[in-house]
């Protein structure tokens, strides 16, 4: 699909679940994401993946590092699914990394690839990404991508009470390149 000097972007395997759930069982990994989930929902998230790439073309892919195939995460584009918000149909840039891939590098370079395939291949304006206050990492991230805080589109997420921590998004977005 992508790839990039160290990466392939690509769609997603049934090889791929079992890493998969054990990213999505670590605490460190989820904790900005309301904690560890179990292998079923861990599937489940993968299968809604295939079923957007299935349909859209795109989605947050399988991203693998190429020296050793190993699956490090996600990283792509997915569209919607954010009634409630003010980003309900926003495209959407997401990132999620087991630990021993943090710090190195691979959601920049997964994330500017997707930017690059989201510009030269889908019609949108700009392309937005979210996270709560507490998560530091991925809005820095967003920030070194040259997207921009528009404080104007943050919002309570729709699935936490307003007093929850992980409820208020601090959206950034980046515009198309001229």
């Amino acid at each position: 699909m992508i790839e990039t000097a160290r990466l392939v972007l690509r769609n997603w395997r049934d090889g791929d679940r079992e890493a998969f759930a054990a990213m999505s069982a670590d605490e460190a990994v989820m904790a900005h994401l309301d904690g560890p989930i179990g292998r079923a929902a861990s599937d489940a998230i993968i299968d809604r993946l295939v079923g957007e790439a299935a349909s859209l073309g795109h989605t947050f892919w399988a991203m693998e590092r190429k020296a050793d195939s190993t699956l490090l995460g996600f990283c792509g584009l997915r569209r919607g699914g954010h009634a409630g918000t003010p980003v309900p149909d926003e495209l959407e840039i997401g990132w999620r990394l087991r630990r021993d891939a943090w710090g190195q590098g691979f959601a920049r370079e997964a994330a500017e690839a997707s930017m690059a395939w989201g510009w030269a291949n889908l019609p949108d304006a700009r392309i937005a990404a979210w996270t709560v206050p507490a998560n530091t990492a991925s809005w820095g991230l967003m920030e070194r991508l040259g997207m921009n805080h528009r404080p104007e589109l943050d919002h309570h997420h729709p699935r936490f009470a307003a007093d929850h921590p992980l409820s208020w998004h601090l959206v950034y977005a980046i515009e198309r390149p001229q």
